[in-house]
């Protein structure tokens, strides 16, 4: 492994700021970028692009959701001399029909650089940092996924894989579908969550209540659509990548909502 000065985009996010630790703590330099960070970055302002980029040789490559990643942003880091891009995507963008993340791909893809495309399953943290947290907090998950299992991963174990990507040598040229050590249903991850924080958390996965608490609206309807979509593929089955890639295993779900509770994060 040799030392690289490494561009983290969303720095701030819940996987940037994981994948900048963890390179700082390998001896990395790392330039932390976002709208807020250490070096400035904003999709909307192009002029913000170009210094940031300017004298790294690998990016993290991410978007906030709904902001498509710019073909432009991506031919100047190859410009720039950036030798290995690491895309974070998701899992099951096709059925979804997303095509922000497929759009991306493919510009990672056709780019004139050394890529990796990142493909995670839910994150863990969706239940404490992200949009799941204010159902938790009000003890009702309401997602319209029936009983279907999916793996659910640590965003620590993915800023892991994307480190790894970024630093060493055999990662350029692939497609990682990343996932935790086994899968669950999200009825089953809410009594997980439920017994660590000592009150019951209900779980709905209807798709009719879904739409109707979203209030009818357009984009309750296309999202209900698209994860019915999902949710027609079955249980979601785990994969190898983080052990591989890592020489560790994943987190189980368990371990992480123990953390999670210990710190306080679904404390009222």
């Amino acid at each position: 492994m040799t030392r690289q000065v490494i561009l983290v985009l969303g720095a701030t996010g819940t996987i940037g700021r994981r994948v900048a630790e963890q390179l700082r703590a390998a001896g990395h330099a790392v330039r932390a970028a976002s709208r807020s960070g250490e070096t400035m970055f904003d999709w909307a302002r192009p002029g913000t692009w170009e210094p940031a980029v300017r004298g790294v040789s690998g990016v993290f490559l991410m978007a906030p959701d709904g902001v498509p990643i710019d073909p432009a942003f991506v031919s100047l880091a190859v410009d720039q001399g950036v030798g290995q891009i690491v895309l974070l995507s998701s899992g099951g963008i096709e059925v979804m029909g997303d095509e922000r993340l497929m759009a991306a791909e493919r510009t990672v893809r056709d780019s004139a650089t050394g890529w990796t495309i990142l493909r995670p399953s839910w994150f863990d943290q969706n239940f404490d940092e992200g949009f799941l947290r204010p159902a938790v907090m009000a003890g009702e998950l309401m997602l319209p996924m029936g009983a279907v299992r999916q793996a659910f991963v640590d965003a620590g174990d993915i800023a892991a894989v994307a480190a790894a990507a970024l630093t060493r040598d055999g990662h350029a040229g692939h497609s990682y579908e990343i996932t935790g050590p086994r899968s669950l249903s999200f009825g089953e991850a809410s009594e997980i969550i439920g017994w660590a924080v000592g009150r019951e958390i209900t779980y709905l996965g209807g798709e009719e209540e879904y739409i109707a608490a979203q209030g009818f609206s357009g984009d309750a309807i296309r999202a209900a659509k698209a994860f019915t979509a999902l949710r027609a593929l079955g249980d979601q089955p785990v994969t190898e990548v983080v052990s591989q890639v890592t020489d560790r295993p994943p987190k189980p779900f368990e371990s992480y909502v123990t953390e999670a509770a210990a710190r306080g994060a679904w404390r009222p």
